[in-house]
């Protein structure tokens, strides 16, 4: 496995897909609305001792977007980190590694693991950071309405107010063409993170994320047998630490790492979160 870029297909995308280092696979996997880029202080603390692959998702960064808004269905997500294994490492079980969208696309793939024969037996591990599985997030929503904590369902709406807000049609759209920069430098402020080139697309591409995935009938609390490492910043504006409670119901080898960080711990806590996922890996190599 040579060390550099490459361009994967995916049905109709082309990713861009970058392998460095040597040594067991991690793929990391980035979030709305980064790109690969979010990864690299965390892949240069990893190369030393791992084959580090990263890639831009489909929509994100030097990647191609799909011609319909379908395209962005967690499905099609697994196809695409299912191209980038046969292309990258294709005879070697891989550590998968997800930050906010990226987990949530990589919790598809681990519970899917089992019944996919593309997948079976090539999944070793998976950390996942800032990114539940959809099905847990709604069954936390719904849960807690049942028992009427009230004050816990509206401390996540208010967490997650914008996933509401993308789904009106074209509204983010105009805002973002109307002032993409105050867009950008509200969060970059926000969040203390620097956003690359081609964030007015990225964000434009991946509000559907939210529109093709959010609110699609619940599969239940599937369950999978691949080790998870929970990574869970507990300053995180976006999404609840109390969210996971019921994550074991999913997971038979579950570990949880709470770090006093926000919800961009991959850029402002490299250290902790290289240390954790080469933890993690060794322990299930």
């Amino acid at each position: 496995m040579a060390d550099g870029s490459s361009r994967v297909r995916s049905g109709d995308v082309v990713l861009d897909v970058r392998v460095r280092g040597a040594g067991p696979a991690v793929v990391l996997v980035h979030g709305f609305p980064d790109t690969q880029d979010v990864w690299s202080a965390v892949a240069e603390r990893l190369v030393a001792d791992f084959t580090v692959v990263t890639y831009d998702v489909r929509g994100a960064g030097r990647s191609t977007a799909p011609p319909r808004h379908d395209g962005y269905r967690r499905e099609r997500l697994v196809d695409d980190l299912v191209a980038v294994l046969d292309a990258t490492v294709p005879d070697e079980p891989v550590h998968l590694v997800g930050h906010d969208w990226g987990s949530v696309q990589l919790w598809e793939a681990v519970l899917s693991e089992a019944d996919d024969p593309r997948l079976r037996g090539r999944l070793a591990s998976f950390t996942s950071i800032s990114g539940p599985p959809l099905d847990l997030l709604g069954h936390y929503l719904r849960h807690n309405l049942r028992r009427r904590r009230l004050g816990r369902v509206l401390d996540q709406a208010r967490r997650s107010w914008y996933v509401g807000a993308f789904q009106v049609p074209l509204v983010p759209e105009l805002v973002l063409s109307a002032g993409p920069g105050l867009a950008r430098t509200a969060i970059e402020r926000l969040e203390d993170v620097r956003f690359g080139p081609t964030f007015v697309t990225d964000v434009r591409h991946g509000i559907n994320l939210y529109r093709q995935n959010v609110g699609l009938p619940s599969r239940g609390l599937r369950r999978t047998s691949v080790p998870v490492r929970l990574v869970v910043p507990l300053r995180d504006r976006y999404l609840s630490p109390a969210l996971y409670e019921d994550l074991p119901a999913m997971v038979e080898r579950l570990s949880r790492v709470d770090v006093d960080a926000s919800h961009w711990v991959v850029r402002h806590e490299a250290d902790t979160v290289a240390r954790t996922v080469a933890e993690h890996v060794r322990a299930h190599t």
